[in-house]
Order: structure tokens, then C-alpha cells, then sequence
């Protein structure tokens, strides 16, 4: 119980305001700078004369994606980003790429896009690898966790399921092949959101050992919590392009999260690393135990959640929520303890304000080289 309150007391804000007062500038949305093809390589997928395509994008802009339709350039039609690099490699798929004939050439709107690769629903995420993030937790270091759900498109709904529902942007990496030792040479980048039912959570977690990650698979996994951006990057130089990346949410429109990559406590090298560490660790998620990953290689197709910066819905608890359930607790609350009537006092105080995202918001990622992530809440 006195680990928990100083969490809490460690974490105190002042009120439910979110942390920036801006908007999403007129014409941003549908304009996305695409990188070199020297410095990577863009995919996205959409469905094409009936057929699923994979397409190399080389310009985003006006809604509306320019691209060369690999079925027409290779000798296969492949089923994703990690297939056709697997076949083809960076640089060939680089030279087929320049070397296009006009054919196979198309104009895509970017609202046909469909999820841009094939994955599992068993992926890993990183805790408060922001540091102000970190601040708003009450932890010290970053940790990790199993989620457990399978990713979705940009454009699909995220329902609300009755509990707190948060937004947390992401970069995820995704592994492209097994990963059992050394940084690979290669790593695909792909925008996700991390939504969180936080009232789930904060009765899930554990009030002694918030770093321990127990509790936060629970929070966090249920279907339609993994979104994932339109478009899927295979970097050149992984370690160079991920840093500085500017990570935007907005919620109808207004800002709610900005920071950049570099501000990340652990860089994604030192993320495969606690990771690979971590391979016998164990969560308990609804009954069963859980491992981070299975075997002794992070499987291919994984996504590495590699944390959210400051300015999630939560951002600590307010000192009078605190007083509020210490007054329930004195006041005969006894059987949940301190630790439940505060989050209890939580609960209804962020139900009151109408805090988290409501039924008809919609949550908006905008991030230059990586994509756009829309998601819309329903009940």
C-alpha cells in the first residue's frame, strides 16, 4: 500500500487539461513527406482491380498516394512488405523500384489503404520509455509487457467497452525475420496506437511493482487496441532514421501528443536488448502466464512498441482525487483499502469531466517518413 501511494504522490497533476493548445493546420491531412528511396523503402497495400496489391509509394500528397504496383515489376505477386523484401532485398527492390516501367504506375487514394503487412496478435511493448511520460507514471525506468491482439487498419473503429479509453501513439518496429541476437541489419517502422482502458489497468496492475509490467497486458489488450498507420517502412540505416521523428496525436483535430524519437530512454537497440533479455519472464494475463515472446528468437512479423511520450489522458492523479479516496477509505471503506477507493475516486471523477475519449471522437496521427493512423470511437 505505501508503494502505491507514493506512485501516486510522486505523480500528482493538477487538473485534467491536456498538455498543448493547438490544432491540426489546414491541408496537413493527406500530405505526407515520403523519405528518399535511398534512405527507405515505403510500401502499403490496397485492394486493386479485386486483387490485394503491394505497392512501393513514392509521393503522398493531396490524399492521394503515387506508386509502382510490385505485382507488375516482379516475377510474383507478393503478399506483403516482408515478403517482397525477403524475396528481393533492399537494393533490388530499390533498382525495381527506378526502374518501373510506366505501367505499372499507379494513383491510389490514400482512404483505400488497407493494414500494409501480415502479422500475428502477439507483440511486446515498452512502459514509460518517455521521460516526462515516466514522470506523469511515477516510474523511474522503462519496462516491458506482452499485448495481446491482433493489429488493425487506420480508419477502424476503437470502441470505448464502458472504461477509460486513452490514446497513446507509438512507433512500432516489426521484425522482419527471427531475432535471436545482434541488431538486424534491417527493421521495418510502422505508426501505432496503444489504446488503454486505464480504469482495466489500474485495477490490473500491480500497486507494489509498477515496473514489472504485471497488469499492463490486461489494460491493453482488448480487440481494436492496435491500430496501425497506412504505411510500412523498411529504413536503409534503422538506427539513423528513427531517431528524430516527430510523433503527433490529435483528438478532433486538437494536438494532445508531440515529442520527438530522440527523446526515447532506451533507443530501440537497447529496446531489442531488454527484450531478448526477458525471454523466460512471465505475465499472468486472465488466468494464464504469459511470456514476452515464445522460443528463443523474437518471432518475424512481431511489433515492438517502443513507448508513447507526454500527453496521454492520463498524466498522474489529481491531489483531490487522492483526498477523495482517502476520505472513502476513512470513511469505512476498509474491504478495497486505500489503493481502491482512490482509484475508485479515479474512476468516477474521470467519468465526470468527461476526461477520456468519448463515443464520436476521432483520434489522428500524423507523423512525417512514417504516415497517417486515423481511428474513430464508438460505444
Amino acid at each position: 500500500m505505501l508503494a502505491f501511494v507514493f506512485n501516486l504522490m510522486a505523480s500528482l497533476q493538477g487538473s485534467w487539461e491536456p498538455a498543448f493548445q493547438e490544432a491540426l493546420k489546414e491541408g496537413e491531412r493527406g500530405d505526407v513527406q515520403i523519405a528518399d528511396l535511398t534512405d527507405a523503402l515505403t510500401f502499403a497495400r490496397a485492394d486493386v482491380d479485386g486483387r490485394r496489391r503491394v505497392l512501393a509509394v513514392t509521393r503522398y500528397r493531396g490524399g492521394n498516394i503515387d506508386a509502382v504496383d510490385l505485382s507488375a515489376v516482379l516475377s510474383s505477386n507478393p503478399t506483403d512488405p516482408i515478403a517482397a523484401f525477403g524475396q528481393r532485398g533492399y537494393d533490388q527492390l530499390l533498382s525495381d523500384i527506378r526502374t518501373a516501367p510506366p505501367g505499372a504506375h499507379v494513383r491510389v487514394p490514400a482512404s483505400a489503404l488497407v493494414i500494409p503487412f501480415d502479422c500475428a496478435d502477439h507483440h511486446i511493448a515498452v512502459g514509460t520509455n518517455y521521460p516526462e511520460h515516466a514522470d506523469d507514471a511515477g516510474t523511474v525506468r522503462p519496462f516491458l509487457f506482452p499485448k495481446l491482439v491482433q493489429a488493425g487498419a487506420s480508419g477502424d473503429d476503437v470502441a470505448v467497452r464502458g472504461g477509460l479509453l486513452d490514446y497513446e501513439v507509438e512507433i512500432a518496429v516489426v521484425t522482419l525475420e527471427p531475432l535471436a541476437g545482434r541488431d538486424p541489419d534491417h527493421l521495418g517502422l510502422v505508426l501505432a496506437n496503444d489504446f488503454t482502458d486505464r480504469e482495466a489497468l489500474m485495477h490490473a496492475v500491480d500497486r507494489h511493482d509498477i515496473e514489472s509490467g504485471k497488469g499492463f497486458t490486461t489494460g491493453k489488450s482488448f480487440p481494436g487496441y492496435l491500430p496501425v498507420g497506412n504505411l510500412f517502412v523498411i529504413p536503409r540505416d534503422w538506427k539513423t532514421f528513427v531517431r528524430g521523428l516527430e510523433l503527433r496525436l490529435f483528438v478532433n483535430e486538437a494536438l494532445r501528443q508531440r515529442s520527438s524519437s530522440s527523446e526515447m530512454v532506451w533507443d530501440v537497440s537497447e529496446v531489442l536488448a531488454q527484450t531478448l533479455a526477458r525471454k523466460g519472464v512471465r505475465w499472468e494475463h486472465r488466468g494464464n502466464d504469459i511470456p514476452l515472446f515464445d522460443g528463443d528468437a523474437i518471432p518475424a512479423r512481431t511489433l515492438i512498441l517502443t513507448g508513447t511520450p507526454h500527453g496521454t489522458v492520463f498524466s498522474g492523479v489529481p491531489a483531490a482525487v487522492i483526498a477523495s479516496g482517502l476520505v472513502r477509505w476513512l470513511a469505512g471503506g476498509w474491504n478495497e483499502g486505500l489503493p481502491g477507493n482512490v482509484i475508485r475516486a479515479y474512476v468516477d471523477a474521470a467519468r465526470h469531466a468527461e476526461a477520456y475519449l468519448q463515443p464520436g471522437d476521432e483520434v489522428f496521427i500524423h507523423v512525417a517518413r512514417l504516415g497517417e493512423l486515423k481511428s474513430r470511437v464508438v460505444d
